[in-house]
Parts: structure tokens; C-alpha cells; sequence
């Protein structure tokens, strides 16, 4: 690995040489952990290494290719394409000729299509070289299931408080920086949120526009060096969850402009736009619900645009979202359904399965009569069989799910209050009458 030049970036230069210098992933990395079990066998393998940016995804790529005494190929998924994975192949091929492995290393491989995915497979197979890629989305939803069953997968996580302190002593010692006070630390730490790369690209920054006679680098510093780029919330404080909160309650409450007010000073301070698109889609189901699942929809569809356009471009599509949540009808019925089943069950016994309703694959099974009540719904006027019971015994009656007059849930209940009622009359009772007198109850709470 070459030693970069002095006017190389500062995480570069401290890009680590050596495994032990390391920052983080102690889970992958300590004694007799998986990346380092690999590493002590002599055998290299193909793997993704799956975490979010800064967290030395490459770096452990290449101390891989090092600690091998490999060839080094390098292939960005954003750039790349099917041509450089033939070159990749060719010089692999060469490197074998002369009895030297080869690691293919490819940088957001999540970015390459089916084809392009697919034209490392006779290579992986063959053992032609080693595959590693780095991904920041899932790679059970973007690698291809047949490339990803002959890769480990690794988990890197972001680095913690402790690690990116130490990161910052280093990068302080390289750059011949002042101090930086306790409150600038946080600061500093807060804004890189667990990113290396951007930790010390910070402190970088800060260090260039210091002045000389500068006895420690404090806040105020901070503030004139960096002025709107640091204009960030504190991850882990009051202010950021201040904020969200902000956010929800205002799609909650149905206020559109409240609520892109609220996203707007997210994304203006720098709050990583996924995050948001995760909230966004939480409150689809928890205050929108069945009222109006096109909600739910139209957060996926929000939060796949932005992954393809990125920022600035793919930020509009949150405004859209959100403003689509903040009218939308209102409903918690499924929340409030959820939660009182979780609490049912894990305060519950485990109670059994009907008979009628448990599978039978075998003679034993079928003898003992599993599944022999059973009536399929489908041979039944309407598809649906009257006073059949599907909850476990002692809990026939249980209601959980009582939707709101509100949106498409309207409809849902009046669905639900002719289903009571055919079951009533199936089990010879009066009923109670439809559920529209408790959903009005709930409106008034």
C-alpha cells in the first residue's frame, strides 16, 4: 500500500497500515473474531461489508489485499461498468499466471445492475479472485440473491464516542493542531455522527483556518471556521429529537406547512435524508394507517426516489411525502390494535392452536384431527364463513382492531360491522350490535 504525500487529504494519510491500527469494529476485529479468523487463515474469501460511509469499509479491503500479498483491483459501481469488470478479469488472470491471488474490491456494489452483478459469478466460482463489496443499503434487497450466496456478509458498524475521540487525537497529532476543547469535542463528534472520513475532513478544515496563535480550537471557533457547514444537530440530543418531534406531531396534527417547515430545518441541518424517509414511513402506519394506505406507498416510493437521486433532487420527493401525510385521513387503529396484541401476548400463556385450524401432513396428524373441522372460506357465499372461530380458545370474542370514521377506514368498519353481524346469527346470538357507537366513543376521546 503506498505511503500517500503530505498534501494528501488527512484521512488518508491516516488511512491504517497495519490491522491492529484499526479504528472501531472490534466486533469483526478482536481476537478470535470473523474478519480477523479469515485474515490469521491464510484464505482469503469473498464478502460484502455492509455499514454506513466512514466506517473503514475500503480500508479493511485493503489491508485484506496487503495482509494476502494480493493484487488490488478497485471498481466503483457509480463509474463502472461491465468493461472494467473484464479488465478486472484480465489482470486477475495475469496475477494467477505468476502465482499471486487477486481481491476485486467494488465501492457501493448495491449501484450495479443484474448483468453487471452476474459477470462476477464464473469468476467468484472459479476462484479466479476474491470478491469484496461495500454497500451502505441491505444487501439481502440490492445484491443478487446468486452473488450474495457465495459472499459472507460483515455488519460494520458506525464508530462510537470512544473511537472517534482517539480519531480525533490522531488526526490533531498529524495536522500539529491546538486543543480542542471539551464542548468543540462533542461538537465535532456529534456532527461526524460516527464518520471517520468526516471527522477528520472537519478537523482538517478547522485546522487550515485557524489562526496560528490560536491556544485551543473552542466553539466559537468551531462557528466562524465552519460557519453554515456545521450547522448540524447535536445526533444524540434534545435538539434533533426536538425537531422530529416536531415533525410528527405536525403530520400528525395535519398541519402541511408546519410539517415541511420541520423537514426543511432537518434536512438544512444536515440530518441524513434515509433517516427521515425511515420516520416517514413509521407514521404512514402509526397515524395514517388503513385510513389511507396509499400513504404507506407513497413513503416507499419517496424514499427509493431519493436513493436514486440523492441530494438535492431527491429532497423534493420528501416534501411531497410529507405534505401527502399531513392531509391524508388519520388513523391509529392499527397502532393501538399492534400494541394491545403485544401486550395480550407477552403477558399471556401460549395458548394452542384450534384444532380445525392446525396443518396435518401426516396420516398421524390427520388421525388425530388436525384440520378436519376446517371450512374453506372460498366455498362460502362472500368468501367468508360465519361464526367460524380463529382465535384460540378463551379469546373467541377478543376485538382488537376497531377502525376510525375516518378515510378508508369508513368503509372497513362498515365491512367489519355485516361480518359481526353474520356471525352472530350463525352463533344464534344478538349481537352487539355494530362498532360504530365505540368508534364514535374514540373520535370523542
Amino acid at each position: 500500500m503506498a505511503t500517500p504525500g503530505k498534501h494528501a487529504p488527512l484521512p488518508e494519510r491516516l488511512r491504517p497500515r497495519q490491522l491492529d491500527e484499526v479504528v472501531g469494529q472490534r466486533h469483526l476485529l478482536g481476537p478470535g473474531m470473523p474478519l480477523r479468523v479469515a485474515l490469521e487463515s491464510g484464505r482469503p474469501h469473498s464478502m460484502i461489508l455492509w455499514g454506513p460511509p466512514g466506517v473503514g469499509k475500503t480500508t479493511l479491503a485493503r489491508l485484506m489485499a496487503q495482509f494476502f500479498d494480493a493484487q488490488f483491483i478497485a471498481i466503483s459501481a457509480v463509474l463502472g461498468g461491465v468493461k472494467d469488470i473484464r479488465e478486472a478479469v484480465e489482470r486477475a488472470l495475469a496475477a494467477a499466471g505468476q502465482g499471486r491471488r487477486t481481491i476485486v474490491f467494488v465501492d457501493e456494489v448495491h449501484r450495479f445492475n443484474k448483468a453487471q452483478q452476474d459477470a462476477f459469478l464464473p469468476h467468484v466460482e472459479s476462484g479466479l479472485f476474491s470478491f469484496i463489496g461495500a454497500t451502505t443499503e441491505n444487501p439481502s434487497f440490492e445484491v443478487n440473491s446468486a452473488l450474495l450466496s457465495r459472499a459472507t456478509v460483515h455488519v460494520l458498524k458506525s464508530l462510537d464516542e470512544q473511537d472517534m475521540r482517539e480519531l480525533l487525537a490522531r488526526g490533531r497529532e498529524a495536522l500539529g493542531a491546538p486543543p480542542v476543547s471539551e464542548a468543540a469535542t462533542q461538537r465535532l463528534i456529534g456532527y461526524a455522527d460516527g464518520d471517520a472520513r468526516r471527522l477528520l475532513n472537519t478537523l482538517e478544515t478547522v485546522a487550515q483556518l485557524t489562526p496560528a496563535d490560536t491556544a485551543e480550537i473552542d466553539e466559537a471557533l468551531l462557528e466562524r471556521t465552519l460557519g453554515e457547514q456545521l450547522r448540524r444537530y447535536d445526533k444524540g440530543g434534545d435538539q434533533f429529537y426536538d425537531v422530529i418531534s416536531a415533525l410528527h406531531k405536525s403530520v400528525r396534527g395535519s398541519n402541511p406547512d408546519a410539517a415541511l417547515y420541520w423537514l426543511v430545518r432537518m434536512l438544512d441541518g444536515g440530518v441524513d435524508a434515509r433517516y427521515i424517509t425511515r420516520r416517514l414511513i413509521r407514521m404512514a402506519s402509526e397515524d395514517i394507517g388503513n385510513a389511507d394506505p396509499r400513504a404507506l406507498r407513497i413513503c416507499l416510493d419517496a424514499a427509493e426516489t431519493y436513493e436514486r437521486l440523492g441530494s438535492p433532487e431527491g429532497e423534493l420527493t420528501l416534501a411531497q411525502a410529507v405534505v401527502y401525510l399531513a392531509i391524508a385521513p388519520k388513523s391509529n387503529a392499527v397502532y393501538n390494535a399492534y400494541n394491545q396484541v403485544r401486550a395480550l401476548i407477552k403477558q399471556d400463556s401460549s395458548r394452542p392452536v384450534p384444532v380445525h385450524l392446525r396443518n396435518a401432513p401426516t396420516r398421524l396428524m390427520k388421525e388425530l384431527g388436525y384440520g378436519k373441522a376446517y371450512r374453506y372460506a372460498h366455498d362460502f357465499p362472500g368468501a367468508y364463513v360465519a361464526g367460524e372461530q380463529y382465535l384460540p380458545d378463551g379469546l373467541e370474542d377478543q376485538r382488537f382492531y376497531e377502525p376510525v370514521p375516518r378515510g378508508l377506514e369508513i368503509k372497513i368498519g362498515a365491512r367489519l360491522d355485516e361480518l359481526r353481524r353474520l356471525d352472530a346469527e350463525a352463533l344464534g346470538q344478538d349481537g352487539d350490535g355494530d362498532s360504530s357507537s365505540r368508534r364514535a366513543e374514540n373520535r370523542e376521546d
